[in-house]
């Protein structure tokens, strides 16, 4: 039976999913930097003729050595979302070659799933906030530092602070080092996802859904009052819907 192997390339992870009929049978995430080998290819893939690899990717030297591997394993390259797919969904970016394919793939993901006005908060490697108009177009985002880059920072340029893992705070006034950067950490990023929300739907309109995705989704969307729909698997979701979207418009060479 066919299947599509959908991968999402991210800086610090990359995600895998086998889908069959838009649903997702498996999936496997590693480590970006250890790259995909084609043992844990051979591994995953079903090697079969009739599935397609389509992937999303932020990290350029990955893509490239997933190519060789990808080929080296079926004897075919995957297809490539920015470069062999185009993506059916208007962008106001003034550059749309600096917008991150991801970025324009959880928007459309975003709109096909829950509907729009849409606000798309990414909680990964960066938290990024993409919005979608009513009538399904990306109006452009926000960018800042992620959860871990966050810590790491905090570690790195204090001489006493330590470098913390993060998970939930045990209170909201810490009573040590540890649990008042936690809480620090935690409340401060579902507080500034609130009012960064509240700001764009200020603009967009009240009713627009927020959708959050990333590493980090279900650690913030517990201490946010504005994030309604928490979907790690959307790049992964979105990726397949533009796969299939392809008949209808979209380009695949």
């Amino acid at each position: 039976m066919k299947t599509m192997l959908a991968i999402d390339i991210g800086n610090t992870n990359t995600h895998l999913a086998h889908f069959r009929k838009n649903r997702i049978i498996k999936t496997l995430t590693c480590a970006t930097k250890s790259k995909l080998s084609q043992a844990t290819l051979r591994k995953f893939s079903s090697r079969s003729e009739n599935e397609n690899a389509i992937v999303v990717s932020v990290v350029p030297a990955a893509t490239r050595a997933l190519e060789k591997e990808l080929l080296r394993l079926t004897g075919r390259r995957p297809y490539i979302i920015g470069k062999n797919i185009k993506i059916p969904m208007r962008s106001l970016y003034r550059d749309p070659r600096s917008l991150g394919q991801d970025r324009l793939v959880n928007a459309f993901a975003a709109a096909a799933l829950y509907g729009a006005p849409a606000i798309i908060i990414g909680l990964g490697t960066a938290v990024t906030f993409d919005v979608v108009s009513k009538d399904k177009r990306h109006l452009g985002g926000m960018i800042l530092p992620g959860l871990e880059l966050s810590l790491g920072a905090l570690s790195k340029h204090t001489a006493l602070l330590p470098r913390v893992i993060l998970e939930d705070p045990k209170e909201l006034l810490g009573r040590d080092t540890k649990n008042s950067i936690l809480s620090g950490i935690v409340h401060g990023y579902a507080g500034l996802c609130d009012a960064l929300t509240r700001k764009i739907k200020a603009k967009i309109g009240t009713n627009a859904v927020v959708i959050a995705t990333g590493g980090n989704a279900r650690l913030i969307s517990k201490y946010s009052k504005e994030i309604k729909i928490v979907d790690p698997k959307l790049t992964l979701k979105g990726i397949n819907i533009i796969y299939n979207s392809r008949k209808r418009g979209t380009v695949l060479s």
